[in-house]
């Protein structure tokens, strides 16, 4: 028995799939690369050139379904965290990118470091259902023109799993090849192993900025999987309603899947989401919102509709610090995605609308990861679970505690031992000193970085990479 949750019938999603070529062929979508309007006009879109807006069939959007793989690998520096997509279970990615962190050792709320980034890597490492890194933060104290390269290679240094990092011009892109050529070695090795991928952002509603598109076109000829992600909030930059939202998102995912497969017909495509709603206090952005986990839900589910891998925005939280806030809202956008089915979940770690590292919270959420699997897993009913034998043995009256079956099952997969949460009697309890999530999350962190960094790099890679990104530093500056 299997718990699921579906959030659209086969007839919402046809509609929204009809609704979303009507937004493409009619309305449009604004591409501010010449390239890109290019491309596409030269496989059958009508393309304004005065507004920059592309009218997109429906024979193109067939066309790039057909196309666009539906399984492919994610891979890592360490093969054994590949991480398979579709995948058979939700694995997590690291949220990003805050700007703030809190100090592990003062408390303080301050503007993310280096030292932050690399904390996170060695904690997520360690995390069996971390699947892909994202560079969770944006570091202060790197120049801005070579951040994005430095970033990555960090990513790279740091960790043994999959990298996934934004690209933000075409200038970055010999630096990135270079550096994953010297890792793998070799470029043929960056198509075939696809340890990186990049995260495409849009710009809601309906635009794709020319530098990160240029960018993202010069990547697809090394076959480096794409994660378009767009983010509009119902209210201010989507449509004030839940399902015209879903449609637009989806409209915007289909139009970037369109751009690159007609550029490079085959390049992996992960459909993904990171939608949310407006507050209509403040006009701010909420992610932790009910109505946010909606909205990526159906996403979801429109991605397995067309058939392709898929990344949704997932246990997240509006909170401003860590606690039952944060608990809540994490587990409520959380579990309703696992329970459908989704590849990944975009948001470890970060509280605050993805303002605010704290790495404690890293640890917090992979304890909700590992309920929210164990619920999805739900209830072996195969004939190795069945016990009736054992029911006939103990008769009316007795007890299971000495049949082999409950020593077995005390140390199977069936029931899940918590790494965090208290089961202890009231006076053990006490006697332990009153143990909380948080303070038990703090020392699983701290004994991680204690310990030696695993999996690292070569010294004479690092080198090399080091020597690159003095290159990108001195030249994209």
């Amino acid at each position: 028995m299997r718990l699921t949750c579906t959030f659209l019938s086969e007839q919402e999603k046809q509609r929204i799939h009809e609704d979303s070529l009507a937004i493409l062929a009619d309305v449009g979508v604004k591409f501010l690369s010449a390239k890109a309007r290019k491309i596409l006009a030269d496989h059958g879109a009508r393309v304004d050139k005065a507004d920059m807006i592309a009218h997109i069939p429906r024979t193109m959007v067939d066309q790039a379904l057909k196309t666009a793989p539906k399984s492919f690998v994610l891979g890592a520096r360490n093969p054994a965290f590949d991480f398979a997509m579709p995948s058979a279970f939700t694995g997590y990615t690291l949220d990003g990118a805050a700007t703030f962190a809190v100090d592990f050792e003062s408390g303080e709320r301050r503007p993310a470091v280096t030292r932050d980034l690399v904390s996170s890597l060695r904690i997520f490492e360690e995390l069996p259902l971390g699947a892909v890194v994202w560079p969770n933060v944006v570091l202060d104290d790197i120049p801005l023109p070579g951040a994005d390269i430095r970033t990555a290679f960090l990513s790279l240094m740091h960790s043994s799993k999959h990298i996934q990092h934004e690209v933000h011009s075409r200038e970055e892109i010999p630096y990135l090849i270079e550096g994953l050529a010297a890792i793998l070695g070799g470029e043929d090795e960056i198509r075939k192993r696809k340890i990186f991928s990049v995260c495409y952002c849009t710009i809601p509603p309906l635009t794709h900025d020319a530098e990160m598109c240029d960018a993202a076109l010069d990547l697809v000829r090394y076959h480096v999987p794409i994660l378009p992600y767009p983010m509009p909030a119902c209210g201010s930059t989507g449509p004030a309603s839940l399902y015209s939202d879903v449609a637009l998102a989806n409209a915007e995912s289909l139009s970037a899947l369109v751009l690159f497969q007609m550029a490079e017909p085959g390049t992996p495509i992960i459909c993904g989401h990171a939608a949310g709603i407006m507050n209509f206090r403040s006009g701010g952005f909420l992610e932790g919102a009910p109505e946010s986990t909606l909205i990526n839900g159906a996403l979801g589910e429109m991605a397995r509709f067309y058939r392709l891998p898929n990344t949704q925005a997932g246990c997240l939280t509006d909170a401003k610090s860590p606690g039952p806030q944060a608990i809540i809202e994490k587990m409520t956008s959380a579990l309703p995605l696992v329970l459908s089915g989704v590849d990944a979940i975009n948001g470890i770690g970060e509280i605050e609308t993805s303002q605010l590292l704290v790495l404690e919270q890293i640890v917090v959420d992979h304890e909700i990861a590992r309920l929210c699997k164990r619920m999805k897993d739900g209830v072996d009913v195969s004939d190795a679970r069945n016990y009736m034998a054992d029911v006939a043995n103990v008769k009316p009256g007795g007890h299971f505690l000495m049949e082999p079956s409950t020593l077995e099952a005390c140390r199977s997969g069936e029931f899940l031992m918590p790494d965090l949460l208290d089961r202890n009697t009231r006076d053990q309890w006490l006697e332990l000193g009153r143990p909380d999530v948080y303070p038990e999350a703090r020392k699983k962190a701290q004994a991680i970085l204690a310990a030696p960094q695993k999996n690292s790099l070569p010294d004479a890679v690092i080198g090399k990479l080091e020597d690159i990104l003095r290159r990108a530093d001195r030249d994209l500056e």
